[in-house]
């Protein structure tokens, strides 16, 4: 049976960047970086030589995020940009508890949202309670798209 989720893994193309930004930007914690390669990671992954650079990300609470350097063999480039329709996995959600001072810390680090924070209308989805959903889309600096949610 699932319990829950474990982590989210993203393959990176500047390890150093992206681990700035998810311990600066957004709050997480370095908590390990390990070198993997054998025969173990190669028969997991379906690659043949594999060695890479793996960096945990934590929060007090909810899945890691695992930043991965492939040095051999090298990341590949997508065929079509990560676009809000593109089928697959899209974005990562993070839930947070206020909303508008998260998205002013980041702006005046230079982050830039796709919009305004938008309050999900009734209409499109009710939340039990009275709660509502605010969101705002960003990405992080090498164009994955992550969004801010807060209910209240």
């Amino acid at each position: 049976m699932i319990e829950a989720i474990d982590h989210v893994n993203l393959v990176v193309r500047d390890l150093e960047r992206m681990t700035d930004f998810y311990r600066d930007a957004l709050g997480f914690t370095v908590t390990k970086q390990v070198t993997i390669s054998g025969a173990w990671i190669d028969e997991t992954v379906g690659l043949s030589g594999v060695e890479a650079e793996v960096v945990y990300l934590d929060l007090p609470s909810g899945p890691r995020i695992e930043l991965i350097d492939y040095h051999t063999p090298t990341g590949v480039e997508p065929a079509v940009a990560n676009q809000p329709n593109v089928y697959g996995l899209r974005h990562l959600a993070f839930r947070v508890s206020d909303i508008e001072s998260l998205v002013a810390k980041l702006r005046a680090a230079g982050v830039e949202f796709q919009s305004d924070i938008k309050s999900v209308p009734d209409s499109q989805v009710k939340y039990s309670g009275g709660v509502r959903k605010r969101l705002v889309y960003f990405r992080d600096p090498e164009g994955n798209l992550l969004e801010l949610c807060e209910y209240r």
